[in-house]
């Protein structure tokens, strides 16, 4: 798993996403895996417009189907983790072959593949691996490797309005602070997830006295706790589902981190009047 590495499928092209903050992570995946087989996990793609999921149907067999997140168009799926396979055989008439594995991606390559992508990884640069036939061009696919620099703004895009009401991350508690740059961006994404779960409920929880609100996630190698509250008390049930569906997902893209410090994240937001 590396923080921030996401994977985007999209017609004729894959784009995997490696932050250049997540060099060390990356490095430990590579050192660590065999030399025939490099698999690494994506976190949650909150910018693809779809992402792939695995179910298991009543017989036992596992099934690959893609979910809308956005209800729109399918033009960028997520994906759960990418598998490079050093298996393919040069004699098999293919430059490289892609399929989708459950909720992830395979890409099988010769040796000689393998080893160029290895030294791109190592030396930071940017790979790209042709998929399809050797006689069919037309019909070839592009597996991208690139890097990409990741902006750790703590309070960007902190403001959301809905039916004449903001709602506004105003302040944010990091207890057993171990990697800044991974806090930041996991602590951005809770906060955006919070806000969009509420913004239907804006005008009724501050016509009930609730325009302050707190959310404490809590981080450990076994387990995550949440916890919503108002005026010193939880949330009313009926907020709860929304505030669930959406936080979920995010707070477990982190991964569980076995010999990792605990954390304890408490955020703040108000709710306040649109005047503009």
């Amino acid at each position: 798993m590396v923080s921030g590495l996401t994977v985007d499928l999209e017609a004729h092209r894959t784009c995997i996403k490696i932050p250049t903050t997540g060099y060390n992570e990356l490095m430990k995946a590579v050192n660590k895996s065999n030399e025939h087989v490099l698999a690494i996990g994506a976190c949650f793609n909150e910018t693809a417009d779809s992402h792939l999921i695995c179910v298991q149907a009543d017989d036992g067999q596992y099934q690959t189907q893609a979910i809308s997140i956005h209800n729109q168009p399918r033009k960028v799926t997520g994906s759960c983790f990418i598998i490079f396979s050093s298996a393919l055989k040069a004699s098999a008439g293919y430059l490289a072959k892609s399929s989708i594995v459950e909720d992830g991606l395979m890409v099988q390559i010769t040796v000689e593949t393998m080893a160029e992508l290895r030294r791109s990884l190592r030396e930071m640069k940017d790979h790209t691996v042709t998929c399809g036939r050797l006689d069919q061009s037309e019909s070839q696919e592009l597996v991208c490797v690139q890097w990409v620099e990741e902006k750790c703004t703590m309070f960007q895009k902190s403001e959301y309005k809905e039916n004449g009401k903001i709602i506004r991350w105003t302040e944010v508690y990091i207890m057993i602070l171990t990697d800044s740059a991974e806090h930041n961006r996991l602590t951005e994404r809770i906060a955006r997830a919070f806000c969009l779960a509420l913004c239907p409920h804006l005008k009724l929880l501050k016509e009930d006295g609730m325009a302050k609100l707190g959310l404490r996630v809590t981080f450990d190698s076994q387990e995550v706790w949440k916890e919503f509250g108002s005026n010193g008390q939880p949330l009313p049930a009926q907020y709860l589902n929304a505030l669930n569906s959406v936080l979920i997902p995010v707070i477990h893209s982190r991964g569980r981190k076995r010999d990792g410090e605990p954390i304890v994240m408490e955020l703040i937001f108000y709710i306040l009047e649109n005047i503009t």
